[in-house]
């Protein structure tokens, strides 16, 4: 049985152990210091969004954050899975399928009225996840530019 709690002070050494292994499968820069300073203040300001680490049978599986935008577009706030890591020994069990609809059942109790992500171009396990969950390709390209 899964079960998902917020991520509170104690749980924040095992998020950054996850969130280093998660950034190392794409070489992704990781700061640890940096990384515990965002932390700090994601968790401390809920209007931001929320951080749930994922369990099962109280084993800590893997972490998933919902991080609040608003749109026009879309209807009001909407969100970004910003980060979804399952350890690797844990992954092709489900999990994966049971976070998704954790999200879905959370998000309009969040006032959440679309959920977004990103997916690796070589990710072809979290494609077939996410399109087996309903969501698209919009046809847009996600462009960033980092500006601090």
């Amino acid at each position: 049985m899964l079960s998902f709690e917020l991520v509170t002070q104690e749980t924040i050494p095992s998020i950054l152990e996850m969130m280093k292994e998660f950034y190392a499968i794409d070489h992704y820069p990781f700061n640890k210091e940096k990384n515990h300073k965002n932390l700090q203040i994601f968790i401390n300001n809920p209007e931001l969004g929320r951080l749930w680490i994922i369990q099962k049978k109280s084993q800590i599986v893997g972490y998933v954050c919902l991080a609040y935008c608003f749109s026009f577009e879309y209807g009001g706030r909407d969100a970004f899975i910003d980060e979804f890591f399952i350890k690797k020994e844990f992954r092709n069990q489900g999990i994966g399928q049971h976070t998704m609809d954790f999200l879905e059942k959370e998000s309009p109790k969040l006032g959440v009225h679309s959920i977004h992500l990103e997916v690796e171009k070589h990710n072809e396990a979290g494609k077939k996840l996410y399109f087996k969950k309903g969501y698209s390709d919009t046809g847009r390209h996600l462009l960033t530019k980092t500006v601090g």
